[in-house]
C-alpha cells in the first residue's frame, strides 16, 4: 500500500514529522509488520540478498544499505527489551521437561580480526523413552518445549558472569534441577561450578567419541576395520558404564606393547577422561530418557556463524551481539515472543 500524508515543519522550533504516522501507528519508514520481516530477512541472509528476497516474497522495496541500518536498529530494540523482561519466561513457566543449558562459540570476522562468539542456550526437554546404550545414536527424543539463546562477543569471564541472571530472568531460581552439557573446555566446567552450584555436568557426547576415534585411528590406521572395532568396543564401555568402563576397556590395549605414539594417544584419551570422571553418566540419563549432547547449541552456532560469516570487510564489533541475537531468536521458538504487542 502506497500511503501519501503531509510534513510538516514547526516554524517556532523547527522540529519536523508525519503527524498522521502515530495515529496509525508507524515510527519510521517501515511499519510494525515490515519491520518484523526485514529483520526476519536480514538475520536468515546477507543484506543485499535479504533486500532481493523482502521485494520478491513481500513487496517491501528496500535497498541493501537501507535494510542494514533499519536491522541493525530494530535488532538493538529487541535485544535490550529481551533483556529487561526476557518474552521466553512465560514459556518456560508453562513448559514441560528437564532445564538443561548448553554452550558453544563461533568465530565471526570483525573489522579487526576474527572473533569468537559466545553462545549460551537454555532449554527444557520431556523425557522421552528409555534407552539402552546401544540406542543412544538412533533412538528419537522429544523437541524443546521452551528455549532461549543469548549471544555475546566477549570473553569468558564477562560471559559466564551472566549465565546466573540469564536463568533467573527465564526462572530457574536454584540450579540443582540443571544440566549442563558442554565440551571439554576448562573455563566452562570452571565457570558452570561457580554460577550453578549443584547442578549436574555432563560432556557432550559426540565430543567424548571424538576423542574415542582419535586414539583408534592411531593404534590402528585412520578409517581402517580395527579402528573402528577397537572404537565401537570402548564407546560403548564409555556408555554403559562411565568412568570405571572405559578404564576397563582400555585395560587390554595398555597391557599389550605399543609405540611411542600409540602409548601417547592412550594416556591422552585418560588424561582428557580424567578430568570428566563425574561428567560421563550417560547410562542413567538414557535409561530415564534424558538427552546427552549439546547438539542443539552446536546447530545453532552453525546457523548464526553462517549468517554473520560473509565476505566483506567484517563487522563492527558494536553490530555483532545485536545481530547475533537476532539470529539466535530466529532460530528458535522465541522469535514470536520478542515481537508480541508490536507487529499489526
Amino acid at each position: 500500500m502506497t500511503l501519501t500524508r503531509q510534513y510538516l515543519r514547526c516554524p517556532g522550533c523547527g522540529d519536523a514529522s508525519h503527524p498522521l504516522d502515530d495515529r496509525l501507528g508507524l515510527a519510521g519508514l517501515l511499519s510494525p509488520r515490515a519491520q518484523r520481516l526485514a529483520c526476519l530477512a536480514a538475520a536468515s541472509w546477507s543484506f543485499d540478498v535479504a533486500a532481493d528476497r523482502l521485494d520478491e516474497l513481500a513487496g517491501v522495496r528496500l535497498d541493501a544499505e537501507t535494510l542494514r541500518r533499519h536491522a541493525q536498529a530494530a535488532a538493538g530494540r529487541l535485544a535490550r527489551r529481551r533483556d529487561e523482561a526476557p518474552p521466553a519466561a512465560a514459556a518456560f513457566a508453562a513448559a514441560e521437561g528437564d532445564w538443561e543449558f548448553l554452550t558453544d562459540g563461533v568465530f565471526v570476522p570483525t573489522r579487526g580480526g576474527w572473533r569468537e562468539l559466545k553462545l549460551g542456550l537454555f532449554q527444557r526437554r520431556p523425557r522421552g523413552a528409555p534407552a539402552s546404550a546401544a540406542e543412544w545414536a538412533t533412538r528419537e527424543l522429544p523437541a524443546p518445549s521452551a528455549s532461549a539463546a543469548y549471544a555475546r562477543l566477549e570473553d569468558c569471564d564477562r560471559f559466564a558472569g551472566r549465565w546466573r541472571g540469564w536463568a533467573a530472568g527465564l526462572g530457574l531460581a536454584e540450579a540443582d534441577g540443571l544440566t549442563v552439557v558442554a565440551d571439554g573446555a576448562a573455563w566452562i566446567w570452571a565457570a558452570a561450578a561457580a554460577q550453578f552450584p549443584g547442578a549436574c555436568g555432563l560432556l557432550d557426547v559426540f565430543h567424548a567419541c571424538e576423542h574415542v576415534a582419535a586414539a583408534a585411528a592411531t593404534l590402528h590406521g585412520e578409517a581402517s576395520a580395527e579402528a573402528a572395532a577397537w572404537a565401537d568396543g570402548v564407546r560403548g564401555r564409555l556408555l554403559a558404564d562411565g568412568w570405571p568402563g572405559l578404564l576397563d576397556a582400555l585395560a587390554p590395549t595398555l597391557a599389550g606393547p605399543l609405540t611411542a605414539a600409540q602409548r601417547e594417544a592412550v594416556d591422552g584419551l585418560l588424561g582428557y577422561f580424567a578430568a570428566h570422571t563425574g561428567r560421563v553418566g550417560y547410562a542413567g540419563r538414557l535409561a530415564s530418557g534424558r538427552s546427552i549432547g549439546s547438539g542443539a547449541v552446536e546447530g545453532l552456532a552453525r546457523r548464526v556463524g553462517s549468517r554473520l560469516k560473509v565476505p566483506g570487510r567484517g563487522w563492527l564489533e558494536r553490530s555483532i551481539d545485536p545481530m547475533a541475537a537476532l539470529a539466535c531468536a530466529v532460530n528458535t521458538v522465541e522469535w514470536d515472543a520478542l515481537w508480541g504487542g508490536l507487529a499489526v
